[in-house]
């Protein structure tokens, strides 16, 4: 009777292990260890300071760890020069202040990258644009705006339309939500839980809002100090012993958690 092999499960999108980043000759990220699958939503929470923001501009090749395995699909890229990651790594990013070019307009913004390397004409450019801006809800006519002419929304939206626009399989979003309405924060949450998965991208992103955490995410991971000190899925976040979300979740002064001003 022939044997039949177990398939063996994919490569997750994103692995980091022991991860360690050094700044000022102090450890700011400590031996980080997390994965994300396909078509998972990951959320990252933590008090200001927590190395949430570090953690995204790691994996994005910003800053190289001093030690540990950032893996895509598989393959080390903690060591790769910007050209070699961007050939290999479909990642899109937003930062947390849209970081639109203020002399471009919308659908500039959002083709940069792929006219620098694909060396798009401006109709099919325009095309890219008005199509990554539908995904997001933004009209064609947006894509002729400057970006002073948006609200903070608009922006928001706009910055996940260029992360959009290589077609990335992992999108690394930091803190989307920040400085909306609340109307708003429910619209680019909404789109993060209903369209990614639709697209069938994985999604790292930061949030300081719990609210947007429960409804975004598959998993979540906890910062403090640089150190992962809690993961969990949304449902246990209210019945989570652990003292640090406990802090979190409650909003206290009574914890492991200390700012600088008690």
């Amino acid at each position: 009777m022939p044997v039949t092999k177990k398939k063996s499960p994919s490569a997750p999108v994103l692995a980091l292990s022991d991860v360690n980043l050094i700044l000022d000759d102090t450890f700011t990220l400590r031996n980080l260890c997390f994965s994300i699958k396909k078509g998972e939503s990951l959320v990252l929470i933590g008090p200001s300071g927590a190395g949430k923001t570090l953690t995204l501009k790691t994996i994005a090749g910003l800053f190289r760890p001093n030690s540990g395995k950032i893996e895509y699909h598989g393959k080390n890229i903690s060591s790769l020069n910007d050209e070699a990651r961007h050939r290999l790594a479909k990642i899109g990013v937003l930062f947390q202040r849209s970081g639109l070019f203020d002399s471009l307009t919308v659908w500039e913004n959002i083709t940069f990258r792929l006219r620098a390397s694909q060396n798009l004409s401006k109709p099919d450019a325009i095309d890219t644009a008005v199509h990554n801006l539908a995904s997001v809800g933004l009209k064609p006519e947006t894509a002729f705006l400057y970006p002073v002419e948006l609200s903070g929304g608009m922006q928001k939206r706009v910055g996940i339309a260029r992360a959009l626009a290589d077609e990335p399989d992992l999108l690394l979003l930091d803190e989307p939500t920040a400085g909306l309405d609340p109307i708003m924060t429910n619209v680019i949450n909404s789109w993060v839980r209903e369209n990614v998965k639709t697209l069938g991208a994985s999604v790292l992103s930061i949030t300081s809002d719990l609210k947007s955490a429960r409804s975004t995410a598959d998993r979540i991971v906890m910062l403090h100090e640089g150190n992962i000190v809690w993961e969990g899925t949304p449902a246990e976040l209210d019945t989570e012993n652990n003292p640090y979300i406990k802090q979190f979740v409650h909003k206290t002064t009574d914890g492991p958690i200390r700012s600088g001003f008690y």
